[in-house]
């Protein structure tokens, strides 16, 4: 009897054994995608930050960031405009995405417009124009080249990044900020997860942003809304524009419908969608790395290269 349970204990054990030395299963791959590494801002070797003041009000101080290059040379110029519902100031959150972009061939600028907290719209876009024109009346400081600027900007900065670029030639745009005597136009423009339409996205809903922003409900200043959609401003003319948006965003009402008025006039448009990415994707890599490489591409396409001495 004792022998008998001996050997069906042992035959027992056989498939633990051999379990044992099987190999460990494969991990199944994961839908949630990379794990985000967080950037800080660097000044990367060979270039200077430099601060310029655009306009000085009782509210806040607009100002620009700018890296520029040591060497000699004139380079085209990239301005970004940062994200934060019109309400939070997230230029160091850029920063690291215009330092790489300082290192493939521009001159880069960050600028601090008006917040909805510290003034109305159009105050924020009005920001962003006087902010180019103070690029152009510093271009030698700088060493750009004032016939060779774009525009860039997620989210808030991606709306505010379109409204300027689309605009560019409607002297109703200008606002009331200095160096008038200097051009506001951008030869391209990137907009990162952003509503083009405006309307469309605040009908039948209250958004605390906007309301903040523009000072009323669609309700109550519905031509103030209309006026503020890039959509609303696709013309013969416009500079080209193009589209990043992340996969685990939500859908960013008015895109599609732009491209197709922009495809119908012939202007170059497109979107790019970066797998896994989130909202703010270009804050943190592997996005950010992703997002430079297209804006290079693009950027270099319709403002060239550096011109070195």
């Amino acid at each position: 009897m004792k022998s008998l349970i001996s050997i069906l204990f042992t035959l027992a054990l056989i498939p633990a054994l051999y379990a044992a030395d099987a190999k460990p299963a494969a991990k199944k791959p994961t839908s949630a995608g990379p794990k985000w590494q967080k950037l800080t801002p660097l000044t990367p070797a060979g270039f200077t930050l430099k601060t310029l003041e655009v306009a000085k009000y009782p509210e806040h101080t607009v100002e620009l960031y700018v890296y520029v290059p040591d060497a000699e040379g004139t380079w085209p110029c990239i301005l970004d405009i940062h994200g934060g519902g019109w309400a939070k100031r997230q230029v160091e959150a850029d920063k690291p995405m215009m330092e790489r972009l300082a290192q493939r061939g521009f001159v880069t600028a960050l600028v601090s417009y008006r917040l909805s907290t510290e003034a109305k719209y159009p105050a924020a876009i009005d920001d962003c124009k006087a902010a180019l024109r103070c690029l152009r009346a510093h271009a030698k400081e700088l060493k750009i080249d004032p016939e060779r600027i774009g525009c860039m900007g997620g989210s808030a900065g991606g709306h505010l990044s379109a409204l300027t670029a689309i605009t560019t030639g409607l002297p109703e745009f200008e606002g009331e900020g200095p160096f008038k005597d200097q051009s506001s136009a951008v030869k391209a423009g990137i907009v990162m997860a952003a509503t083009q339409d405006l309307v469309a996205s605040n009908t039948g809903k209250k958004s605390e942003n906007s309301v903040l922003f523009f000072g009323g409900t669609i309700e109550e200043i519905p031509e103030v809304y209309k006026a503020a959609s890039p959509i609303t401003h696709v013309r013969p003319g416009v500079p080209p524009i193009i589209f990043i948006e992340g996969e685990k965003d939500t859908l960013k009402i008015g895109r599609a419908e732009m491209m197709e008025k922009l495809k119908a006039l012939g202007i170059e448009t497109e979107v790019y969608t970066l797998k896994f990415a989130p909202h703010p994707f270009w804050m943190s890599d592997p996005w950010c790395a992703e997002t430079v490489d297209i804006a290079t591409t693009f950027f270099k396409k319709h403002l060239g290269e550096p011109m070195l001495k």
